[in-house]
């Protein structure tokens, strides 16, 4: 296993035990769930062969306000949504058919459960409280984004596009006259930057808008524990886009047709120049002395 932030690697240097719980559940408990239930998901859905995913996610979230605690324990098989723990109930949820017959089985054995509701509602709150109050300056940093307005052609949609922020608990919006947008808007995923930010985007179709109404739209960015909004108008100069204009095609054109008839005058003169010297005659000396010297060199 390897530790890839640096408060956790600090983390744990100090509580070496809690490393070794991680490398118990990874290569000593999970495994053999995962084996019993790929063989037996194998069969289920008649596979007798090529590779195949079980993949196990479990933790749980917790409001340091409210005190709440939710656990979460999934199984996806082949990457797909198969089973889910439900902790008020202590059984299963079988998403497809074939999750059926796992979950009798998973809810017959009352040890797994045991160890389940143990995991989700003693041992991950209890960690998850220790990460947070080791690494509090860093987990609970705010970081606010560069806010920018994309546009690939002049018909596209306008994207609007917010990267490093942190954290992830935030909201972007269009709005006009100060109205939230749910229409001709499409929201995307919060993504994460390689910095450990993260990024999102927020697309408003202008094909029903006219250049007049433009100044009636913006777009806000709340990120959760900071007070003030960032605020961009749609505005024309504010645009970014990669779009290669007429002229600067008309350029590139024109400039890849110049060194293009270079290259073949070049070559075409280069082969002519070939086919000459292979049809020349030799040259001869023009004096009897040099063509002398040359048939008789020792004289």
């Amino acid at each position: 296993m390897e530790v890839k932030h640096d408060i956790a690697k600090s983390f744990f240097t100090k509580n070496p035990e809690r490393l070794e719980w991680y490398r118990q559940q990874c290569y000593q408990v999970l495994p053999n769930y995962v084996k019993d239930l790929n063989n037996l998901l194998m069969r289920l859905f008649n596979q007798h062969g090529g590779l195949h995913v079980v993949q196990p996610m479990g933790g749980c979230e917790w409001d340091d306000e409210t005190e709440e605690v939710k656990g979460f324990a999934q199984f996806g098989y082949d990457g797909e949504d198969f089973l889910e723990w439900d902790l008020k109930t202590l059984t299963w949820i079988a998403f497809r058919p074939e999750a059926v017959i796992p979950k009798l089985l998973l809810d017959a054995n009352k040890a797994i459960g045991k160890e389940f509701k143990f995991a989700l509602t003693q041992i991950f709150p209890e960690q998850l409280k220790k990460f947070v109050d080791y690494g509090r300056s860093f987990l609970l940093r705010t970081e606010l984004p560069s806010v920018s307005l994309l546009q690939k052609t002049p018909s596209s949609p306008v994207s609007c596009h917010a990267t490093g922020f942190y954290p992830h608990r935030a909201s972007l919006i269009w709005r006009k006259d100060g109205e939230e947008l749910h229409e001709e808007v499409d929201h995307g995923e919060i993504l994460p930057n390689h910095d450990g930010t993260f990024q999102m985007s927020v697309d408003l179709n202008l094909s029903s808008v006219t250049p007049e109404d433009w100044t009636r739209y913006d777009c806000v960015f709340q990120l959760s524990g900071v007070k003030e909004d960032i605020i961009t108008k749609l505005e024309k100069d504010r645009i970014r886009t990669n779009e290669v204009k007429p002229s600067d095609m008309t350029v590139l054109v024109t400039a890849a047709v110049v060194v293009l008839a270079l290259i073949l005058i070049g070559a075409a003169g280069f082969i002519v120049y070939k086919k000459k010297k292979a049809i020349s005659p030799p040259s001869y000396p023009d004096n009897s002395t040099e063509l002398s010297e040359r048939v008789n060199p020792e004289t």
